[in-house]
């Protein structure tokens, strides 16, 4: 499935808890995307969970 498509599927899940849940959903359902999105790219290996911890002198190497 190509990257446009999960990302219209994303948008039209956020539309529906926007539409149908209200804001507060809305936000719901985004905050569960990110994390859903962080998640995967750190089982895929794109990312490591030292990457939220480092402080800027130490990206900087």
């Amino acid at each position: 499935m190509s990257r446009a498509v999960i990302g219209m599927i994303a948008g039209m899940a956020l539309a529906f808890a926007g539409y149908f849940g209200g804001f507060g959903a809305f936000l719901l359902v985004a905050a569960l995307g990110a994390v859903g999105f962080v998640v995967g790219r750190l089982l895929e290996g794109d990312m490591e969970v030292g990457d939220f911890f480092r402080t800027r002198d130490d990206r900087r190497r």
